[in-house]
């Protein structure tokens, strides 16, 4: 879970790793311990640091001050990088790539922190070589090093340029997510059964050799009290029968 660190400038960390050490000495193991921690405001700025002690929380401490003295600013396109570029650090080689709206960040642990804290929500990336937490992540700052806007690039060359494919792809993309609506969305609504109302009324059918009415509102069923005679037919055995004591 990302914790906060400044709420006035929005900064939160999150740690990437934690690696502890030993050394063997003349009465036992010394243990130390190092954390690589990456801190960003989700708006543009992101970095990291490492930092190392005898205790975590420490170690942690240190690696998040080390990482908000190097915070640097990402140039973005929308949510996502203006063009795809590769960054290289030792044996270790990460490619971002930009990616229209809705598609999320496609990456690894280390890489999607990097850039969920950066604020990009769109992203495809591909490691390669070394797989190195520390090596990765020098290697993804590299990347967002070498990044540039357009308005950038043509003030440099003293010229106009046009929008690029990667503009264009995106402008397209925002005409198909969902518009944020502070109507609340509503539960299903349950209409089995509902096509039967329009036909004949009648009672309920009545309980199990009870005389409840039928469907449609004709006669009650069979069992439970005999049906009495129509007036003026003649009697029947179950008149003629005696009652009970």
């Amino acid at each position: 879970m990302p914790e906060i660190l400044d709420e006035t400038s929005h900064i939160e960390s999150t740690t990437v790793g934690v690696y502890r050490t030993s050394a063997t000495v003349k009465g036992g193991r010394r243990f130390s311990f190092g954390a690589l921690v990456i801190v960003g405001d989700r708006r543009g700025k992101v970095g990291f640091g490492y930092g190392k002690s005898n205790e975590v929380p420490s170690a942690v401490e240190k690696a998040q001050k080390y990482a908000r003295r190097a915070m640097i600013t990402v140039p973005m396109a929308g949510r996502t990088v203006p063009h795809e570029v590769e960054g290289k650090f030792s044996a270790s080689k990460v490619r971002l790539i930009p990616a229209s709206p809705g598609t999320g960040v496609v990456a690894g642990g280390t890489v999607r922190a990097i850039l969920e804290m950066a604020g990009v929500t769109d992203c495809l990336t591909k490691c390669y070589g070394s797989t190195n937490s520390a090596n990765m992540v020098k290697a993804v700052f590299d990347g967002l090093a070498k990044l540039r806007r357009r308005e950038q690039i043509g003030k440099n060359r003293g010229l106009t340029l046009p929008e690029t494919d990667i503009e264009v792809k995106i402008e397209r993309g925002r005409q198909f997510m969902p518009t944020a609506t502070k109507e609340k969305m509503r539960g299903p609504v349950n209409t089995v059964g509902q096509d039967r109302k329009g036909r004949g009324g009648g009672g309920r059918r009545g309980p199990r050799g009870g005389g409840g009415g039928g469907h449609g509102g004709q006669g009650g069923g069979q069992g439970g009290h005999a049906a009495q005679p129509a007036a003026g037919g003649p009697p029947t055995a179950a008149d003629s029968a005696p009652g009970p004591a």
